[in-house]
């Protein structure tokens, strides 16, 4: 089953990953996510925001003038087992890479250092 470019495109952006880390577990209103976000302005966590429910990511609710955001969980199944199994490829060739690297025989390879030359 291909996977929706619209999700895999929203899941891109690690701030939007993060803005779905937070709103994975509760609701979360645009300022809450915005003040566990300081370095991004609030114009930004809002196109982040419209992105994601695009996507159907997150679904957005009204209370008078706020808005409260959660992960639509059910609107990633599709994309988990995929996801599960890039990590997994992932974690399996550090694990390779690391034991390759511990059985490696002779001197190690030295680092260069930068610094200032001496003239």
């Amino acid at each position: 089953m291909p996977l929706p470019t619209a999700t895999l495109a929203a899941l891109a952006s690690p701030r939007r990953r993060e803005i779905l880390r937070l709103v994975w577990q509760r609701e979360c209103s645009a300022g809450e996510i915005h003040a566990a976000m300081p370095d991004v302005t609030f114009g930004a966590i809002s196109l982040q925001l419209k992105s994601l429910t695009g996507a159907g990511l997150v679904e957005c609710r009204r209370a008078k003038q706020f808005r409260y955001y959660r992960a639509r969980r059910d609107a990633l199944a599709p994309v988990a087992a995929a996801l599960e199994h890039m990590w997994n490829d992932a974690l399996w060739n550090l694990k390779l890479a690391a034991e390759l690297e511990e059985s490696r025989r002779g001197p190690r390879p030295q680092r260069r250092r930068r610094g200032k030359r001496k003239d």
